[in-house]
């Protein structure tokens, strides 16, 4: 297991920052971070995010683990890997960022849904995979292919709120991925960074506690 693979699983939570404006993502960060969440991704289809990325390598990196998101091919894994990402998470497989990834020592998460889109990325280098979009799929779901399929780490991401987290960690997941619920842009905009502080640490005593 990988330091990063394993500092997941102690985490257990993964913010997704898409779409933050520059000028509220620092104290975004912070808030979260202060909440005790310790593993960021920024997506790479937000304005910047490379530059945001460097950025909290340097601001954030002895407190927080910062990674790139929706890393849809290998021309953007270069980008993000030049910009200090920690590790790649994206909503597809492509099995040429995973190789890519392990080259350069950064661990890459892809996107599966499919039993056999699961075990390629594995083949293939992935020491984890995303199940996406789990809001859709369920965590039934989830159950079912964890069975089979228990030897390969999986992070559940689309869908969980703080009354059903522990239901996707029953499941078998080893990490869940969270965008809105967690990182609240209205919030960020309007200045209300102890209320994302608040529901940052609801969300890791949910997960830590389980």
């Amino acid at each position: 297991m990988s330091e990063m693979l394993e500092r997941l699983t102690r985490e257990r939570i993964v913010a997704i920052f898409r779409g933050v404006e520059d000028r509220y993502a620092d104290e975004a960060a912070r808030a979260l971070i202060d909440g005790g969440i310790g593993m960021m991704e920024i997506t790479m289809n937000t304005a910047g995010a490379t530059g945001l990325i460097s950025r909290w390598r340097e601001k954030f990196g002895a407190e927080a683990a910062i990674g790139a998101g929706t890393v849809l091919d290998l021309d953007m894994a270069k980008e993000a890997i030049a910009a200090g990402a920690q590790y790649l998470i994206s909503p597809n497989l492509d099995e040429s960022v995973v190789v890519y990834g392990n080259e350069q020592g950064v661990p890459v998460w892809p996107g599966c849904m499919t039993p056999t889109e699961i075990v390629r990325a594995w083949k293939a280098g992935a020491e984890a995979v995303k199940i996406f979009p789990m809001a859709s799929l369920g965590v039934k779901y989830l159950a079912e292919i964890r069975a089979p399929l228990d030897r390969i780490p999986m992070i559940a991401t689309g869908g969980v709120d703080l009354d059903n987290i522990a239901d996707y960690f029953n499941a078998g997941a080893c990490a869940v991925g969270m965008g809105s619920k967690l990182v609240n842009l209205t919030w960020a905009r309007e200045g209300k960074f102890d209320l994302m502080t608040a529901r940052a640490k609801q969300f890791a005593e949910a997960a830590r506690g389980l």
